[in-house]
């Protein structure tokens, strides 16, 4: 029996996975269409997902269909015509019930009040046939992008709204991507929809000062989201690959709808930080820092993209945040070694991030580079200006950095306690092993 099971089986498992993966390639261009159709992105968000748990049902048992993204718009479009025929019979229904309490009547039932369902006058579902339209959908992805990256929404729900109907992730994907609950993603993406609906936000692409204001949203926003996968705050993986794997990806896509100097710095740093991932993580999944990593297993193909998109990241205005910092992940890139690497101009593209973009991250991150390049000592005079200005009090980060340039310096007591505190700071299970065995390499006395 179990022979005659299985190849049913298999083909439930396949035809479930074609269903995943046309979702995950094609979810921004069906929803953007469905937007445009609609005019209503909560609907067409709605719509969409319908019709995704009909293929669920659908393509397992029937077969899965000679045009997936198709079906899918068909079914999503079906819906939403049902959806606005219910909205237009429950408006004439409180129309005509307004209008019987006004005249002082009683109704016997609305089910009388409702006349011929009316056409719809903005966006007719039945005047458009042709919604994928291949000379628009470029259009739609990109001004989804601006919809689920609007400022009116808080930052933790342009992520979610962006890897959900941007990136094609399921709730359940997104909370373990953040280590929420499914339910907090999932409040927090129907609040999105609803605030993006009272706030009244079209489904365009702006113009002008607000296409550059808005497309700073959508680049951090991925940047974020990468950033959140390549170096995990939270949780016992110190790399989400999934995650950084997918906010590279949706940058390739922006860089291809609007390819200006900001976003491909953005691309460049992505790619050329996802570079080293292969050698970031050991056979245990323990983390190799970069002094130990092997650099023959980084990816080439990478380096070779983020560098080509380096290439066209410098404006009229030079280099921004986002360039400088690709400038500086591409000198680790091109180095063969810790000692081989430009430290010099490392420091000197911090300073540049540093005036354009201050932080006190960017100012630890320099300590480091001209540790690097003058001595431990100098490093340490910023760390410590940082310290006695109570920056980056309450994280790991600061008595981390402390941490190295002591032990460096010979100071190893210090240096012990620097690492302690910063493991007891840290949110990272990986991180926090690698501070734990620092302190204990720095202890003069292990016994």
């Amino acid at each position: 029996m179990a022979r005659v099971d299985r190849p049913a089986l298999n083909e439930h498992d396949a035809a479930r996975r074609a269903v995943e993966a046309v979702w995950r390639i094609e979810s921004a261009r069906i929803v953007g269409a469905l937007t445009r159709y609609t005019r209503d992105f909560e609907l067409a968000e709605d719509v969409a997902q319908e019709a995704l748990a009909a293929a669920l049902v659908s393509w397992p048992r029937d077969g899965t269909p000679r045009d997936p993204a198709a079906w899918l718009i068909a079914t999503a479009r079906r819906r939403a015509i049902d959806a606005y025929r219910r909205r237009a019979g429950r408006d004439e229904r409180y129309a005509a019930l307004a209008h019987g309490l006004a005249e002082g009547q009683t109704t016997s039932g609305a089910g009388g009040a409702v006349a011929s369902t009316p056409s719809i006058v903005a966006g007719d579902p039945g005047s458009d046939p042709e919604i994928y339209d291949p000379d628009r959908i470029d259009d739609d992805v990109l001004a989804l992008m601006f919809v689920a990256c609007h400022p009116v929404l808080s930052r933790e729900a342009r992520i979610a709204l962006t890897l959900r109907v941007v990136g094609g992730l399921t709730s359940d994907e997104i909370s373990r991507a953040f280590l929420a609950p499914v339910a907090t993603v999932q409040a927090r993406i129907s609040r999105a929809k609803k605030t993006l609906a009272a706030a009244r936000v079209p489904f365009e692409v702006p113009d002008g000062a607000d296409r550059a204001d808005r497309l700073s949203s959508v680049r951090g926003v991925l940047y974020v989201i990468f950033t959140s996968g390549s170096s995990a705050t939270s949780g016992d993986d110190w790399i989400r690959h999934d995650l950084a794997r997918e906010a590279v990806r949706l940058t390739r896509v922006l860089a291809r709808l609007a390819p200006e100097p900001e976003t491909f710095g953005l691309l460049a740093l992505l790619e050329l930080t996802s570079a080293r991932f292969p050698a970031r993580v050991g056979p245990s999944g323990e983390p190799i820092l970069l002094e130990d990593q092997d650099r023959s297993r980084w990816d080439r193909a990478a380096i070779i993209r983020g560098r080509a998109a380096l290439r066209r990241a410098v404006g009229p205005s030079g280099m921004g945040a986002y360039a400088l910092q690709a400038g500086i992940a591409e000198c680790h890139a091109v180095a063969s070694s810790v000692s081989q690497t430009d430290w010099e101009r490392i420091v000197v593209l911090y300073e540049a991030l540093g005036r354009i973009a201050p932080s006190p991250v960017v100012d630890l991150n320099r300590a480091v580079a001209v540790a690097m390049a003058h001595g431990p000592d100098l490093g340490l005079r910023i760390v410590d200006e940082l310290a006695n200005q109570g920056q980056l009090a309450g994280t790991h980060l600061l008595p981390g950095v402390r941490g190295e340039l002591l032990s460096r310096l010979g100071r190893t007591a210090e240096a012990r306690g620097e690492y302690l505190r910063a493991a007891e700071l840290c949110g990272n299970a990986a991180e926090r092993l690698i501070l734990t065995r620092k302190a204990a390499g720095s202890d003069p006395d292990p016994t």
